[in-house]
C-alpha cells in the first residue's frame, strides 16, 4: 500500500511547513474553503473514516450529531493525551508530520461551524508538544489560521494544551474537564459532548490520526479511501507493533492487515522465540494467542474474534513471559490511575492488585483465583468510566486462555515470578 498517513515521515525535517507544502500540504485546505460544510459532513460519512482513539465510532456521524447553529461557539477537541499502555501512535505522527493535524483541524472546524479547536497533548509528551506548538505558529504566520483564511472570511484559531499526565484525560469528558481548569474526572453522559461539551457548548471530540487523516480524504475523495481496508473499516491503520519483535515501531497497512503479516514485515518474533499472547489495541482490550494471528485487523473482525482492536497498540509477548507477571503489572497500572470517582474502580482496582500481588509472588490460594474473577466480572459494566473495564478485562481474558499459569503459581507447580521483597512500596 501506497503510504497516506506516514508518507512524509522520512522527508528532511518532514515537520516543517516548508516540506509539508512542498509534498502537497495545506492544499486539502484550499479545496475544503470552496464546498459547503455540510457537503465536508456527508464527505466523511461516504468515506467510512472510522474514531482512530479505540471505539471506532463513525467520524462524519459525530460530526453531523452537532445540534444546529444557535449563534453561540462551538468547539473541536482533539484527544492526544495517550496513555494507554502499548499505544504510541499519535506521538510520532505529531513529532513527523504536525501540520497533517494542523490542516485537519482547520479543515474540521470549517466543517462543523467551529472557530476554534483545542489540542490536549499527553504533558510527558514534551517533544510533540514543542513541535504541535511550532507547527501552530508556522501555520499561523502562513495565513492558514487567524481571522479571514485565504480570504474567505473563515477564522479559525487552534489552542495547543499540555496535560498532567493523567490516564484518566483519555476519556473524553475528564479530558474537556481538564482543559476548564478542573480535576480530570469523568462525566455523567447524558449530555454527550456533541450537545454539551467545552463549556458546555457543542464539541466534537476527535483522536489525533482520526483528524490527521482528513486532508486526504479531502483531496482523493471517498471513493479512493474506500479502496483500502475492509468494507466496515476502510482506509489505512498505523499499526503501533511493541515488545518481542525483532523491529518494533509504527507501521501504516490498510485496515483488516493481520498481525502476521505485520510480524512478516517487522522481521518475525526476536530470537526467533515463538509469540504467546498479544493485545489487538493495548492493555484494555482482551488479549488474542497465535491463534489468532490471521484474525484480520478491523474493528468489526476484532471484535468477532472475541476482542477490540482499541487503538492497535500490538504487545507482542514470547514464551519467556508469565501471563500472571504481566496482568499483575497492567493491574497496577490501572490502580494507580483511577481517578477515585466510582466505588467499582476505586476499590476494585486496589483488591485486584493485592490478590494478584499474593498470587505472583507465591502466597495465593485457588480461592484467591475464584474471588479475582468474581470481583472483575463486578467490576465490568459497573464503573463510571471504562476504566473499570479496562482493569477488569487483562484477568478476564487471560483465564480465558491461561488459568492453567495462575493455578500453577497458587499450587507450587510453578516457582514464584516476584519475590515477595520485591512487592514493598509497589504502587
Amino acid at each position: 500500500m501506497t503510504p497516506v498517513l506516514t508518507r512524509r515521515w522520512s522527508s528532511p525535517r518532514s515537520w516543517a511547513i516548508s516540506t509539508y507544502r512542498k509534498l502537497d500540504g495545506y492544499s486539502a485546505l484550499t479545496d475544503a474553503l470552496k464546498t459547503e460544510p455540510g457537503r465536508l459532513v456527508e464527505l466523511m460519512k461516504n468515506s467510512g473514516l472510522r474514531g482512530r482513539g479505540g471505539a471506532g465510532f463513525p467520524t462524519g456521524l459525530k460530526w453531523s450529531f452537532l445540534p444546529a447553529p444557535d449563534g453561540g461557539p462551538r468547539y473541536l477537541v482533539i484527544n492526544a493525551d495517550e496513555g494507554e499502555p502499548g499505544t504510541c501512535k499519535d506521538i510520532p505522527l505529531m513529532m513527523a508530520d504536525p501540520h497533517s493535524l494542523i490542516e485537519g483541524c482547520i479543515i474540521t472546524c470549517y466543517a462543523i461551524g467551529s472557530s476554534l479547536a483545542a489540542i490536549y497533548i499527553r504533558g510527558e509528551a514534551v517533544q510533540a508538544l514543542r513541535r504541535v506548538t511550532q507547527a501552530v505558529r508556522e501555520a499561523r504566520a502562513a495565513g492558514f489560521l487567524g481571522t479571514n483564511i485565504l480570504g474567505t472570511g473563515f477564522d479559525c484559531d487552534i489552542v495547543v494544551h499540555a496535560g498532567a499526565g493523567a490516564y484518566i484525560c483519555g476519556e473524553e469528558t475528564a479530558l474537556l474537564d481538564s482543559l476548564e481548569g478542573r480535576r480530570g474526572q469523568p462525566r455523567l453522559k447524558p449530555p454527550f459532548p456533541a450537545v454539551a461539551g467545552l463549556y458546555a457548548r457543542p464539541t466534537v471530540v476527535n483522536n489525533v490520526e482520526t483528524i490527521a487523516s482528513v486532508p486526504a480524504i479531502v483531496s482523493g475523495g471517498s471513493d479512493w479511501y474506500r479502496k483500502m481496508g475492509t468494507e466496515k473499516s476502510p482506509g489505512p491503520k498505523i499499526y503501533s507493533l511493541s515488545g518481542h519483535v525483532t523491529r518494533p515501531g509504527q507501521y501504516e497497512a490498510a485496515m483488516g492487515t493481520t498481525l502476521r503479516q505485520l510480524l512478516e514485515a517487522a522481521g518475525g518474533m526476536k530470537d526467533g522465540i515463538p509469540l504467546k499472547f498479544f493485545t489487538p489495541g493495548g492493555s484494555s482490550t482482551p488479549i488474542f494467542t497465535p491463534e489468532h494471528l490471521d484474525v484480520p485487523l478491523s474493528f468489526d473482525d476484532v471484535a468477532a474474534a472475541g476482542s477490540m482492536l482499541g487503538t492497535t497498540a500490538l504487545m507482542c509477548f514470547n514464551e519467556t513471559v508469565s501471563v500472571p507477571w504481566a496482568v499483575w503489572k497492567w493491574l497496577e497500572f490501572y490502580k494507580h490511575e483511577s481517578c477515585g470517582k466510582c466505588t467499582p474502580c476505586r476499590e476494585g482496582t486496589g483488591w485486584l492488585v493485592q490478590i494478584l500481588r499474593r498470587v505472583v509472588s507465591g502466597r495465593g490460594t485457588l480461592q484467591d483465583l475464584d474471588v479475582l474473577t468474581d470481583a472483575a466480572s463486578n467490576i465490568q459494566g459497573r464503573s463510571f468510566c471504562a476504566l473499570g473495564d479496562a482493569a477488569a478485562t487483562p484477568i478476564l481474558s487471560s483465564f480465558k486462555y491461561f488459568r492453567h499459569e495462575f493455578e500453577d503459581l497458587v499450587t507450587g507447580r510453578m516457582p514464584p515470578v516476584v519475590r515477595t521483597e520485591q512487592l514493598v512500596g509497589a504502587h
